[in-house]
């Protein structure tokens, strides 16, 4: 019975958490005010409110009552999905406001990282991501130039890349992701309005057509009080091969 009650008062927290009742920064009903109310010992109460905090919705302090937690948005790493779609789909409105869309030379780096030769022309881009008119992201975008060139009159502002690129035969058939912690330089300072420094998320991105021929080299900086990612695999790709791996190592 215990576990039942306990499972009702969580599921009712829950419910006012997601609906707004109880908004980020609110102080949650105390352990002698929920026992009160559901009639309950304060075993199923402790039960209750340690579900929450699992789930991230709560936080707890000794001496303080719980508080509900500002709330992340989620985004899964191990499946590909364009910003404006996930945007979408978390019921969040998406927007960007682009910095650059360029033509240059490809520097030792970026031609390492689309499998080109050094000096050969890729396009650019650098675009600020939103989320609820929100900076949340900032990405660095490297296409080889037959790709890139399709961006050029295009307002990057109104669509996702993504799926404009694939609507032209350019999708992606494979995927390689490497997440770290980073200092935000002056260029994620200025346009994330962090200062200098800060720890923001890096996700860098390997894109892949059908022919296996490397189109799209991107580094995203998101803010990680905005933003949490979350992996949902087995730990092995499907060549055996473990999708997390010590620095250092191939």
């Amino acid at each position: 019975m215990a576990d039942v009650v306990y499972k009702q008062i969580a599921d009712d927290l829950r419910g006012r958490i997601v609906s707004g009742i109880l908004a980020p920064g609110d102080e949650v009903p105390t352990e002698a005010e929920l026992a009160n109310r559901w009639h309950t010992s304060r075993g199923p109460i402790r039960n209750a409110l340690a579900t929450l905090r699992a789930e991230g919705l709560i936080e707890t302090s000794r001496g303080r009552p719980a508080r509900v937690r500002e709330r992340k948005a989620h985004q899964a790493v191990d499946v590909s999905i364009p910003f404006t779609r996930w945007a979408r789909e978390i019921g969040a409105v998406p927007g960007a406001r682009t910095q650059e869309v360029s033509l240059r030379r490809a520097d030792a780096e970026k031609a390492a990282l689309l499998g080109i030769d050094e000096g050969e022309p890729v396009v650019d881009v650098l675009r600020l991501r939103l989320l609820d008119a929100r900076p949340t992201m900032l990405e660095r975008l490297t296409y080889i130039e037959p790709v890139g060139r399709l961006l050029f009159g295009v307002d990057l502002d109104s669509v996702s890349i993504t799926e404009y690129l694939d609507e032209r035969g350019h999708g992606f058939a494979d995927v390689d992701h490497e997440i770290e912690a980073v200092a935000a330089d002056d260029v994620d300072s200025a346009l994330l309005e962090v200062p200098t420094g800060s720890p923001i998320l890096r996700l860098r991105r390997i894109s892949r057509d059908a022919d296996g021929r490397t189109f799209e080299a991107s580094d995203d900086r998101y803010l990680s009080d905005i933003v949490r990612f979350t992996v949902s695999a087995s730990g092995r790709s499907r060549q055996g091969d473990a999708y997390v791996r010590p620095l250092g190592t191939a």
